[in-house]
């Protein structure tokens, strides 16, 4: 991708070349006029300079344009401190710098708006044309301009801009380490590549040195990245067969035996002695097969490799004092004065020569020669060593060891006794802490594990768990068995009270208001008893529908009445004996289905001829209807609207498929009777 891209690279490099650029800066150091800068002399004068630069011309003419480009200085003060520390004039170009060009100078009076014209040639001071050749760098020209009436001092210089180089500022090189380039820039505007990279955009990296070119790669500086089938630090060395023990490789994936091993693997052991070569010392080796071997050893070595060298010095040869050294095989001994041989063994000197020293007894042997008695802190030969029983530290727990000539002392230290200092004194025998306190035995110490509430070395000051460890945040402590317990303020929790509680606290019911439980229960009360209310209203309906259907059903031999009444083959046509012929049109009007009535009011005489059951009947209704008259008209004398028509049902028994039922209805405001039958 990066190869890629690098054409747009070099494109966009070649663009920013032709836009090459630089900057002219001019200053001002000092500009002086025998007329005076300004034309009033007033304090406030104010000047500003102006710098135009143009291709080279014989004829140099100062107004525009300014082929090369143009700038103005800020306004100032027309004293010389000003000028001089006024700022450079920076005219940019974007070009190659030519070298020659025409350079006007002009200083003008301000306007007394404070405005940089240049229009009102009537506030030019002065005015300086000339050719300069000039070349790219950092060091000042300084040049003066002695004219009629002024002096012009100034300084110049042309410098490239950033990332432009060159005699002209015509190179264009841009710094980068990115994965297009690595590089920085000469002066010249030329690539000067970093360490570890290479190529003509510096984008190749510089591998490790040694890695093989052929073999191995890297991406970036001192990387060896081996090929596949290659190895090592320079991938210079190729890749065995998987599973290749003791082989060697020309080409990757080969498994050459080295010699004494064969097999596909080269892990077949032929001679273990010639490969591994375990026999040291010079010892020769001899396979036994199977991987496995012997050494002899020469002499003065063992061991199973003879890696073991015998030192003959360690059973002390050498006699008399004698001082052993080891050799190959063989020992030497350096005998002391007055005894010589191989070990030493044979004494030159008698006791007439004292060789005994540090208060030895020297006592003759028959066979020639002497042995010293030394006393009990001396030994050796010619008791000429110092006997040190306290070399091997018979004092125990870091006691003091004395040797007192005859016997050894050891000065324990404190907390010990003993005839070495071995046995640690029992600081808790006396039973030290109070209170049920536990007592640890320490070296010349003991120390107090307390029961709850009590503390110090030995348990006898009572304490408080609260004391040590105190609730916060204005918790109150409480002692417990098992340690102290916090109750905290509302606000705060914890087991010290140390955290914020930001739980809402529930709060009281303000103005009066029922809590919410009361209101509910309150509604489901009066749910409760509307319930009750209407069921008592269902049920006193209920009984009162029994009762008018008791009323209904109760019947009696009407029937019979009035077949004998109305029906055919009764005199008068069917009508009461003694009526008028008008109330048997009156009665039939009366006769109605079941579930319609006809009211009249017209009078209805009722006879007593009818026979017995009709005088019955006629006696029950007039019971019936004088007790129902009394009822209501106590009830309603006074208001006739009030008043309701009685319907009576004779208690007579009918014939349950007969069509139609007896029904009397008695108006309660008018004193008639009215009589209605069934057909």
């Amino acid at each position: 991708m990066a190869r890629l891209l690098l054409p747009c690279v070099l494109l966009f490099t070649s663009v920013q070349t032709a836009l090459s650029s630089g900057v002219f800066e001019l200053k001002i150091d000092s500009f002086t006029s025998s007329r005076g800068i300004c034309r009033l002399q007033s304090p406030d004068c104010q000047i500003f300079f102006r710098v135009c630069l143009k291709h080279t011309l014989h004829v140099i003419n100062p107004e525009p344009p300014c082929t090369y480009g143009t700038a103005l200085t800020e306004i100032f003060g027309a004293d010389s401190n000003s000028i001089s520390e006024s700022a450079p004039i920076r005219v940019p170009f974007n070009f190659k710098w030519p070298g020659t060009f025409s350079l006007i100078i002009e200083a003008w009076n301000a306007e007394s708006s404070g405005l940089e014209s240049t229009e009102n040639q009537n506030n030019l001071i002065s005015r300086l044309a000339t050719r300069r050749r000039l070349t790219v760098g950092d060091d000042w020209s300084r040049d003066v301009h002695v004219g009629n009436q002024s002096e012009l001092r100034y300084s110049y210089h042309v410098v490239c801009k950033e990332h432009y180089h060159g005699d002209d500022c015509s190179a264009y090189c841009r710094p980068r380490n990115d994965t297009f380039g690595h590089y920085t820039c000469d002066r010249e505007g030329g690539l000067r590549c970093l360490d570890g990279w290479s190529g003509e955009y510096c984008s190749d990296p510089i591998c490790a040195a040694g890695c093989s070119a052929e073999h191995g790669l890297c991406r970036s500086p001192g990387e060896c990245v081996c090929r596949q089938g290659w190895q090592g630090e320079r991938c210079d060395e190729c890749a065995r067969h998987p599973g290749c023990l003791h082989g060697t490789c020309r080409q990757p994936w080969q498994c050459d035996c080295k010699e004494g091993w064969g097999g596909l693997y080269c892990d077949q052991d032929l001679n273990y002695c010639t490969n591994h070569r375990p026999c040291q010392n010079e010892a020769s080796c001899t396979n036994t097969g199977q991987g496995s071997y012997t050494c002899a050893c020469r002499p003065g070595f063992s061991g199973k490799n003879c890696e073991i060298e015998t030192n003959e010095c360690d059973s002390n040869p050498c006699k008399n004092g004698g001082s052993c050294k080891d050799l190959v095989n063989d020992y030497w001994c350096k005998c002391p004065q007055g005894f010589y041989g191989k070990n030493c063994e044979t004494s030159g000197m008698n006791c007439a020569d004292e060789p005994c020293f540090n208060k030895g007894t020297c006592v003759e042997k028959a066979t020639g020669g002497y042995s010293c008695h030394c006393p009990p802190t001396f030994t050796g030969s010619n008791c000429e060593k110092r006997t040190d029983r306290c070399s091997s530290s018979p004092c125990a727990n870091g006691a003091q060891c004395l040797d007192l000539g005859n016997r050894v002392m050891c000065r324990c230290r404190p907390g010990f006794s003993g005839s070495r200092c071995e046995t640690n004194i029992d600081d808790c025998a006396g039973n030290p802490c109070q209170n049920a306190g536990t007592c640890i035995d320490g070296v010349n110490d003991f120390s107090c594990s307390c029961t709850l509430g009590y503390t110090g070395k030995d348990c006898s000051v009572r304490t408080s768990p609260c004391d040590q460890l105190p609730c916060n945040n204005g918790g109150t402590c409480y002692t417990h068995f098992t340690g102290p317990v916090c109750k905290c303020v509302p606000g705060f929790m914890g087991d010290r009270c140390q955290y914020v509680d930001n739980t809402p606290a529930k709060q009281p019911p303000e103005d009066g208001d029922a809590p919410p439980a009361l209101i509910a229960a309150v509604s489901l009360g009066l749910v409760t008893l509307s319930l009750l209310v209407c069921a008592a209203v269902h049920v006193l309906r209920q009984l009162r529908r029994r009762i008018r259907s008791s009323a209904v059903s109760v019947k009696n031999d009407l029937e019979t009445v009035n077949n004998a009444v109305i029906g055919g083959g009764v005199p008068n046509n069917g009508a009461l004996p003694g009526a008028p012929r008008g109330s048997l049109r009156e009665k039939e009007a009366f006769l109605i289905q079941r579930g319609h009535l006809k009211v009249s009011n017209k009078d209805a005489a009722l006879l007593e001829k009818a026979g017995d059951n009709l005088s019955m009947f006629k006696n029950k209704m007039a019971d019936y209807n004088l007790a129902k008259e009394e009822r209501l008209t106590e009830k309603n004398k006074f208001d006739l609207k009030k008043s309701e028509s009685s319907v009576v049902v004779p208690p007579l028994g009918f014939m349950k498929d007969s069509l139609h039922q007896p029904v009397f209805i008695i108006p309660d405001q008018m004193e008639q009777c009215v009589y209605a039958t069934e057909v």
